[in-house]
C-alpha cells in the first residue's frame, strides 16, 4: 500500500533534508554512479544528428521535431524510471527507510555545494594568476575566457553561482515538492539538454539553432517559477528586496536567469555584466574578493531557507491532497 498522506509528508520532507545533509558532507556521488552523467550521455549520442555548422539552415523544422523526438524519448525514460524507483520504495521498504533511499536517489540531483566550491575556487585561482582565474571558469561557464579580465572573471564567478542557484538546487528541489523524485528528474534532464543544446548558432562545429530549440524552451517553461522564488529566496537570506529589480532583471536575453543575477547584483551592489549582452546594476561597483565570500554565504542562507519553506510546502502539498 502507498504511504498515507500523512506519512508520505514526513517521509518526503525527510529525504530532502537528507539529501541536503549528503550534499553537505559528502557532495557529488562517482561519475560511474551518477544519473546526470548517464542523462549527459544520453544526451551527447543525440546531438550526432546535429547539423554540421557549414549545412545549417535559416528555417529547418525536421531538425527541430528530430531535437524534440530526442528529449521527449529521453524524458519519458528519465521519468519512467524515477517513477519506478519511488514506487519500489514507497511499496516495499520500511516506514523509516523510505526517506533514507529516496534521500539518497534525490541528492545527485541537485548540486548546491559543487556549485559554491566551484565559484570559490575561482578566487582562489584568482590569487595565484589571471590566467589560473581564467581556467578555473572555464569549468562553470560557456563563454570565451581568455580574454576576460580580473573583474569580468568575478563578475561571471557571481553569475554563475547566482543562475545555477536555481538550475542546480532551488528547481530541483521545486519539483521535486510538486511531483516527486520524477518531477526532480524530469528538471534535471531537461536543464541538462539546455546546457549541452540550448545554443543559437555554431558550437562545437555543429549549429544547434533548430536542433536545441524545444530543450532551450523547456527549460524555460520549467525553470520559470523557480527562478522568480530563487529571489525571493535571495531576498530572504538577506533580509531586504531589491529595488528596481523588475527592470534589472529583464536585461538578459533569458526569460530566468536574469531574476537570480539581478537579485544578486543589487543586494551586493556590485555590477555583472556580459560583455556586448547585458549588464546588470550598471552603476554598481566592481565585485571584489570580498564579495566573492559573500555571494557563497548568501546562497548557503538561502539553500537554507529552501530547504524550510519545501518542508512547510510538502506538508501542504499533502494536505490537499487528503482534502
Amino acid at each position: 500500500m502507498p504511504l498515507p498522506s500523512s506519512e508520505y509528508a514526513i517521509a518526503f520532507a525527510a529525504a530532502l533534508w537528507i539529501a541536503l545533509a549528503v550534499d553537505r558532507w559528502l557532495g557529488e556521488p562517482p561519475a560511474a554512479l551518477h544519473p546526470v552523467v548517464w542523462m549527459g550521455r544520453y544526451l551527447g549520442v543525440g546531438s550526432r544528428i546535429a547539423p554540421r555548422a557549414h549545412q545549417a539552415k535559416a528555417v529547418d523544422l525536421p531538425m527541430f521535431f528530430c531535437g524534440a523526438l530526442v528529449w521527449c524519448v529521453g524524458a519519458m525514460c528519465v521519468w519512467g524510471i524515477a517513477m519506478v524507483l519511488q514506487t519500489l520504495a514507497m511499496l516495499h521498504l520500511p516506514g523509516w527507510a523510505v526517506p533514507l533511499v529516496i534521500g539518497l536517489l534525490l541528492k545527485p540531483l541537485f548540486a548546491w555545494r559543487m556549485l559554491r566550491d566551484e565559484v570559490l575556487a575561482v578566487e582562489a585561482a584568482l590569487g595565484v594568476s589571471l590566467d589560473a582565474g581564467r581556467q578555473q571558469l572555464a569549468r562553470l561557464v560557456s563563454r570565451d575566457v581568455n580574454r576576460l579580465s580580473e573583474r569580468e572573471v568575478r563578475e561571471s564567478a557571481i553569475e554563475s553561482l547566482a543562475e545555477n542557484l536555481n538550475d542546480s538546487l532551488v528547481a530541483p528541489v521545486f519539483w521535486f515538492v510538486l511531483l516527486g523524485l520524477p518531477g526532480a528528474a524530469l528538471y534535471r534532464f531537461a536543464n541538462t539538454a539546455d546546457a549541452m543544446w540550448g545554443y543559437r548558432g555554431e558550437r562545437n562545429s555543429r549549429d544547434w539553432t533548430w536542433f536545441g530549440k524545444w530543450a532551450a524552451r523547456a527549460d524555460d517553461v520549467l525553470s520559470w517559477i523557480p527562478a522568480r522564488i530563487t529571489v525571493a529566496l535571495l531576498a530572504l537570506a538577506a533580509w531586504r528586496w531589491p529595488s528596481g529589480l523588475s527592470e534589472e532583471a529583464r536585461r538578459t536575453p533569458s526569460p530566468n536567469s536574469g531574476w537570480p543575477m539581478a537579485t544578486v547584483a543589487l543586494l551586493l551592489g556590485v555590477r555583472l555584466a556580459k560583455p556586448g549582452v547585458y549588464a546588470l546594476n550598471a552603476e554598481g561597483r566592481a565585485p571584489s574578493a570580498d564579495d566573492m565570500q559573500r555571494t557563497a554565504q548568501l546562497g548557503g542562507r538561502a539553500a537554507l531557507a529552501l530547504g524550510l519553506v519545501a518542508t512547510m510546502a510538502v506538508v501542504a502539498v499533502a494536505g490537499w491532497r487528503m482534502a
